[in-house]
């Protein structure tokens, strides 16, 4: 609580400071596609394809790893240095697309957890799955976005918060009734 409050706090204080410059402050927090076009894919795209190279290389480290460390470690696997190969390439490729479209929330939760659910635990159709289906999930969102309220549009990330939070609560529901 006391670092969120001392964040909006900071936060407040930018937005006072540049007003001219809030709407493009509401659109980095709220999230949006297609502001600078083909030259935000030109921004993104090599950081982009070295984290999704790394990642989907992963998947059958991340197969070994759902055994347990112990079982992973016994197989010559390394679970510390696969970890942070996976935290390093998530992240590079997070702050890659978070760059250019601000904060886009719960398709991590959203996403992942549907496609769990079709394609089973195997991390090497996992990892694919879901880098698809994220993208169609989010051209999606997008048109529903920019037609919902025509001619005006809705930042994605506030159709995005409308779809994920009462996902998320469900998700958190189910499992703690399943007691994992």
């Amino acid at each position: 609580m006391a670092v969120s409050s001392f964040l909006s706090a900071a936060q407040t204080l930018v937005q006072q400071m540049g007003v001219d410059q809030l709407q493009r402050i509401y659109a980095w927090l709220l999230g949006g596609l297609g502001r600078g076009g083909w030259d935000d894919v030109r921004l993104v795209a090599p950081y982009a394809v070295v984290a999704l190279v790394v990642l989907l290389l992963c998947g059958y480290l991340l197969d070994m790893l759902a055994l347990g460390d112990d079982k992973a470690v016994s197989l010559g696997l390394n679970p510390a240095v696969v970890r942070m190969v996976v935290i390093a390439a998530a992240s590079l490729a997070t702050a890659a697309a978070v760059s250019v479209s601000g904060l886009i929330g719960f398709v991590g939760i959203v996403v992942p957890h549907i496609v769990r659910r079709l394609v089973g635990s195997n991390y090497r159709a996992i990892l694919p799955v879901t880098v698809l289906m994220g993208g169609a999930f989010l051209v999606l969102v997008d048109v529903v976005a920019r037609t919902i309220v025509a001619p005006a549009e809705l930042p994605i990330g506030v159709v995005t918060a409308f779809l994920g939070a009462p996902f998320f609560v469900l998700i958190l529901r189910t499992t703690r009734h399943r007691g994992t």
